[in-house]
């Protein structure tokens, strides 16, 4: 029996010390992930055509054409080709407070939240940077490893223990453990992929400082009481406000920058005609900018 449970606790170890194989490049930690890229990509295509097919999607033009917009200026900030990323941004009628990204570049977002925010493109833009960046980061795949790794762990604790007066009490302990942990990783897995997709939002033009103003409305829709924080999968509301104001300043020029940028790709203005006042001394023609917006993201884009 002692031979069996000291083998049970070397799996273990050995399980805690395997070597990491991949890094998140935007904050250097280290991921331990057990499955390809093109595997992750898959799976986040075949579960994107189901959503397509079970939820209602929008066919208002000025609302598709906003989200692409946002979407498209969003993937373009990420700055690395992402494995296999068929990029698409589809908008859901729903008045579900919600927005999700999967892997293989495919994002939906819900009326309810685009409601919410209402005329700031800048608010919905930090929440589908804040997908992406969960794409980006790998966090499914992670997720999925660890899934595996808990559940190889469970079934060794098993035959280690199975002779043992107290086997039940080991797999008690053993599965409270292992959800607890599961759900410290998920609340690691938000705040990085509310600092990567922060930065996200600021590279491609988006005011960083909307993240907190959109958050205090999403708390002000709050219903009941939120479960304590080791027990959610989630930061609290208020430890995640405070967090974001405290990343938003030092973006701040990251996003002036970059506004900079499109406008200042913007083509020249042409001279539009004025009539001439003959009671007055003629004056220069007035220079007005005549791009869109979507010509801007075009050039910055590089289509």
């Amino acid at each position: 029996m002692k031979c069996r449970l000291a083998a049970v606790l070397g799996f273990a170890c050995a399980l805690i010390l395997m070597p990491a194989c991949s890094t998140v490049p935007e904050t250097g930690r280290k991921q331990l992930i057990l499955m390809s890229a093109a595997e992750e990509a898959a799976t986040g295509l075949s579960a994107f055509a189901q959503i397509k097919n079970q939820e209602k999607i929008s066919t208002d033009p000025a609302l598709n054409a906003r989200i692409q917009r946002i979407g498209q200026r969003i993937a373009g900030a990420v700055g690395r080709d992402l494995p296999n990323a068929q990029w698409e941004f589809v908008v859901f009628e729903s008045n579900q407070l919600n927005a999700f990204a999967l892997p293989g570049g495919k994002v939906g977002v819900y009326t309810g939240l685009i409601n919410l925010a209402g005329g700031s493109d800048d608010e919905i833009a930090v929440v589908m940077g804040h997908e992406v960046a969960h794409v980006s980061s790998r966090h499914g795949a992670e997720r999925q490893s660890q899934a595996a790794l808990i559940a190889l762990g469970g079934v060794a604790l098993g035959v280690g223990t199975q002779d043992d007066k107290n086997h039940e009490y080991y797999l008690l302990a053993y599965g409270v453990g292992s959800t607890l942990g599961a759900l410290a990783y998920s609340r690691e897995h938000e705040t990085e992929a509310d600092t990567v997709g922060l930065g996200f939002a600021a590279r491609a033009g988006y005011d960083p400082r909307a993240a907190a103003v959109f958050w205090r409305k999403m708390v002000a829709k709050e219903n009941g009481a939120r479960p304590p924080k080791w027990l959610s999968t989630h930061p609290p509301s208020g430890e995640r406000i405070a967090k974001l104001e405290g990343l938003a300043p030092s973006l701040v020029p990251v996003y002036e920058q970059a506004r900079a940028r499109l406008e200042g790709l913007a083509p020249a203005a042409q001279p539009i005609a004025r009539p001439v006042n003959t009671s007055k001394a003629a004056t220069a023609p007035v220079s007005r900018p005549v791009s869109t917006e979507q010509r801007e993201l075009d050039k910055f884009l590089g289509r």
